[in-house]
């Protein structure tokens, strides 16, 4: 490991990265407003949503996310042409509709964890199911739910490894591209490892902090 092949290592790398954080930040984003929908479904008094809720749930948590990218970047093309998209479209859409699942569920247990007399307060003021959820239960359950969303962020950052499949170029596929063309299977993973080791690291921490804010009385 020498300095010019660092040079040349590094700079890849936080190219890759930045990819890597955008397609995190993109997905948990969608995946949050994607869960909150579906966990009202699944909350909700009307048989027919939550129906909707469960299928969704039920199918996205029981298949591999490796498997719904393949579907999305390969599968769907092959259904129609107006189907195809691009690496970083595919990869955000599976990501996201995947990481929904896994937060409709922690919002589900969010919203179960407030006191069942706050929905009858509601009812009796005469507020509407998405006016209760809007003004009174989902701002007390974002204290309960922000722990678990922050290890689904931590993991996304990890996942993302897996869109390297559908030939998107974050962090883990700069590194083997690296790889390919110096013939140094060490450097580049190494330092791929590292940036990962650095970002999970760093939002520990800051999801770490929001914690103990959200958790003072």
């Amino acid at each position: 490991m020498d300095i010019s092949s660092l040079n040349k290592v590094i700079p890849v790398l936080l190219d890759g990265t930045r990819i890597t954080l955008l397609l995190t930040c993109s997905s948990i984003i969608i995946g949050c407003i994607i869960g909150t929908i579906i966990a009202m479904f699944k909350t909700s008094s009307i048989g027919v949503l939550k129906v909707i809720g469960k299928f969704y749930t039920w199918i996205l948590r029981g298949t591999p996310l490796l498997l719904q990218l393949y579907v999305y970047y390969y599968g769907l093309p092959f259904l129609s042409d107006k189907l195809t998209m691009t690496p970083m479209k595919a990869a955000i859409l599976g990501l996201s509709l995947n990481s929904g699942a896994y937060i409709a569920e922690i919002i589900r247990g969010g919203i179960l964890a407030i006191d069942n007399g706050q929905f009858e307060a509601a009812k009796a003021l005469g507020l509407t199911y998405g006016q209760t959820m809007k003004r009174i239960i989902l701002p007390q359950a974002i204290r309960v739910v922000i722990p678990p969303c922050g290890n689904e962020f931590i993991a996304m950052i990890k996942d993302t490894s897996l869109v390297s499949v559908i030939t998107m170029e974050e962090l883990l596929r700069k590194a083997q591209l690296l790889v390919s063309a110096s013939g140094d299977a060490v450097t580049p993973y190494l330092f791929a490892g590292i940036f990962y080791l650095i970002l999970t690291t760093i939002f520990t921490g800051i999801f770490s902090k929001i914690e103990k804010k959200l958790s003072v009385y």
